[in-house]
């Protein structure tokens, strides 16, 4: 039987006195979701067989359609289902059940839709083979489902006359299809509601974080994945608090954002009591390439940080600053600057990029770089850079794309795939060669970070090793976050230094005070050279590379909300189990409860700041703040020191462009795996001495 022959007997539903009397939101709920399964049910042959008859038994049925009787009295649907939920696999959530019992596949319960219907439930144990809808009468309307096996094969569903269907049938189906939709968005949209205790924010279609709401361009009525950025100077003052809610009506789970650093440390605390934990869809970006440090949580993370702690240590950092300056004068001999005043370079990421990832290939993990010779993967046809560059770029695709999608034959997917595939060949082979080096006795009191993670994660006992896929995992973090974020920040400040040229002056009257004119910077300078860190700390706090940290709540909790800025007290706030505490790295930065004229370019915030004070929070607090943080800060001090001791930066300006339209036009954020800024186009000037 067609399943548009059923849709006439909605008719007979919908004339019932006591159903016009009924809430109209409760009504369509009732008869829309019923709807569904009357129309689709017939249509999904490999899950359900639908049989349709009228009256007491089958027998009446059969003669109400022999002699064209309209029905009157009860009315049965039994919809034949192969011990499915139905409601489960269509993906509709019932209003509401009665009762429910499952013991030795013996299935009772029965259903009421949404408190519409005023009788008692009544049902039957009978053996699971059918799923039944009954009305007791059309004028009471009242609905059960029951397991009803034993009958259903005496129903002769051959002899039932079809019932035809009508122009308007379609009509009747679309129509039924939006209003479930509708009612079903309705109430999620309110329980969403409540779940962020109806907190001031956002009430838009499409969560951040979810497919559309990062390919649909932000808007006035999508703020989109780019709105943190974009928006920093709106959000957070439009709603009057540094706390929001986010509370998708379409597609996505509500969440609260904030910019707050109370709110941070709640969410960020590694106490035994804390309530917030880092899911795995929470780093679907570089989970997908093997658990690490940063994608790990509780035990694991405890795990990865005891065995790659000890790495990280002075004498790592005394190899970074070393290599750092013989990179650079590699740079200026193989970029022809040695017999040049001034160089003009289009993008300075050019230089940056490949300086970090060459320290980070060095000191990282003992390769023998230099800079005209740069890694390639084991095949040789793609530079360890570019591969790198294309799975950062690409990782929107990688993460909100359905797979299957991915495997289209588009360039667009194709490059991203081979990227990856040879990024991993790369990152596979690191690991078995570092294991057998270790095995085999032939690493002894190896200096790079890497090897030295190895040999700590071979020597520890069987429970605490790590296998391959977490060092394939903190491979590709430290190749990640050992280049790029250090390399963003380093472009981000030479471009404010090039307008800011009394702070670049300042600067450079330090670096000749601790190093002088003729001998290069050694280590232990490091502290002494306080404003380079500064402007860098600076440049990290306008464009910081980890602009997002998000936290699921795994039970109910509270967590206490300072009121808005300059106001006393705090605002107890519920939060349900599930919900996504996001913290926006980058409202932080840009708060006026935090920082005076958070927009502009103020080295002098950070003078009298020690490089691993807390007080400093691009790296992230507490117990899990980057362990890479003074690997990055070693190299960018160096580097920095070197280059503005030889020269002096400029921007590269069009035309008639004035400093200022330079700025506007090119200091602004680019949003991907990271934060980082446009392009850079500078000129760098030799300095002529004292």
């Amino acid at each position: 039987m067609s399943s548009i022959q059923y849709i006439p007997f909605l008719r007979v539903l919908s004339k019932s006195s006591h159903v016009k009397r009924t809430c109209p939101t409760r009504r369509c709920t009732a008869l829309f979701e019923l709807a569904i399964y009357i129309y689709w049910g017939p249509c999904l042959e490999s899950y359900l067989d639908s049989a349709l008859f009228l009256s007491r038994q089958p027998l009446e049925a059969q003669q109400m359609y022999s002699s064209q009787q309209k029905p009157n009295t009860d009315v049965f649907l039994c919809v034949r289902a192969r011990r499915a939920n139905v409601s489960t696999f269509l993906g509709l959530k019932l209003p509401a059940i009665a009762r429910r019992k499952c013991q030795n596949h013996i299935i009772r319960f029965s259903f009421i839709a949404t408190n519409a219907l005023p009788l008692g439930t009544f049902s039957h144990g009978l053996r699971s083979d059918a799923l039944m809808l009954h009305w007791a009468s059309v004028s009471s309307l009242q609905l059960f489902f029951e397991y009803y096996g034993s009958r259903m094969s005496s129903v002769p569903t051959d002899a039932l006359r079809p019932v035809e269907g009508s122009r308007g049938t379609i009509y009747v189906v679309v129509i039924t299809l939006f209003m479930i939709i509708v009612v079903s968005k309705v109430a999620a949209y309110r329980r969403n509601l409540k779940a962020v205790s109806s907190l001031p924010g956002f009430r838009v279609p499409f969560h951040p974080n979810s497919l559309l709401g990062v390919f649909i361009p932000t808007t006035w009525w999508n703020p989109s994945f780019y709105f943190v950025w974009k928006w920093r100077d709106y959000t957070y003052k439009h709603f009057g608090n540094d706390t929001v809610s986010y509370v998708p009506f379409f597609l996505g789970p509500p969440a609260f954002y904030t910019a707050n650093l109370d709110v941070l440390r709640q969410v960020a605390s590694s106490s035994g009591g804390r309530s917030f934990y880092k899911s795995p869809a929470s780093s679907g970006a570089l989970i997908q390439w093997g658990m690490s440090l940063v994608t790990a949580d509780g035990d694991v993370w405890r795990k990865h940080r005891r065995i790659m702690g000890p790495a990280f240590n002075n004498k790592l950092y005394e190899a970074v600053w070393r290599e750092t300056v013989k990179m650079y004068h590699e740079m200026v001999a193989d970029e022809g600057w040695t017999t040049k005043g001034r160089i003009d370079v289009s993008a300075v990421q050019s230089l940056t990029f490949k300086l970090a990832l060459l320290i980070i290939g060095k000191c990282g993990f003992g390769f023998p770089f230099n800079w005209s010779d740069p890694a390639r993967t084991p095949d040789g046809k793609m530079s360890l850079q570019e591969a790198l560059r294309i799975v950062t770029e690409k990782f929107l695709i990688t993460t909100f794309v359905p797979k299957w999608i991915q495997m289209l034959p588009l360039r667009v997917f194709q490059e991203g795939f081979e990227a990856k595939e040879k990024l991993m060949e790369f990152m596979q082979e690191q690991v078995t060669e570092r294991k057998a080096d270790v095995n085999t006795g032939g690493v002894v009191h190896a200096s790079d970070a890497f090897s030295m993670l190895v040999e700590a994660s071979e020597n520890e006992e069987a429970k605490y090793r790590m296998d391959d896929s977490e060092l394939i995992g903190n491979v590709f973090i430290m190749l990640f976050a050992g280049h790029e974020t250090t390399a963003h920040s380093l472009s981000a400040t030479l471009g404010f230094l090039s307008v800011y040229t009394d702070l670049q002056e300042e600067i450079y009257q330090q670096i000749t005070s601790v190093v002088g004119y003729e001998r290069d910077p050694v280590y232990d300078d490091y502290p002494k050279l306080n404003k380079v860190l500064a402007a860098f700390f600076e440049g990290l706090r306008l464009f910081p590379s980890g602009y997002l940290m998000i936290r699921e709540a795994f039970e109910d909790t509270m967590l206490q909300v300072p009121n808005p800025h300059g106001e006393d007290g705090v605002k107890t706030l519920h939060v349900p189990k599930g919900t996504e505490v996001i913290v926006d790295m980058i409202g932080v930065h840009y708060n006026p409860r935090y920082f005076e004229s958070p927009k502009e370019f103020r080295p002098s915030r950070w003078h009298e700041v020690s490089s691993d004070s807390e007080a400093f929070t691009a790296f992230s607090i507490g117990p899990r703040t980057c362990i890479g943080r003074k690997f990055a800060t070693t190299e960018a001090v160096a580097f920095l020191t070197m280059l503005l001791k030889d020269y002096k930066v400029e921007p590269l300006l069009k035309g008639k462009e004035t400093p200022e339209q330079w700025k506007a036009r090119v200091l602004d954020g680019r949003l991907g795996l990271t934060l980082g800024v446009k392009e850079v186009p500078v000129t760098f000037v030799r300095r002529r001495g004292p």
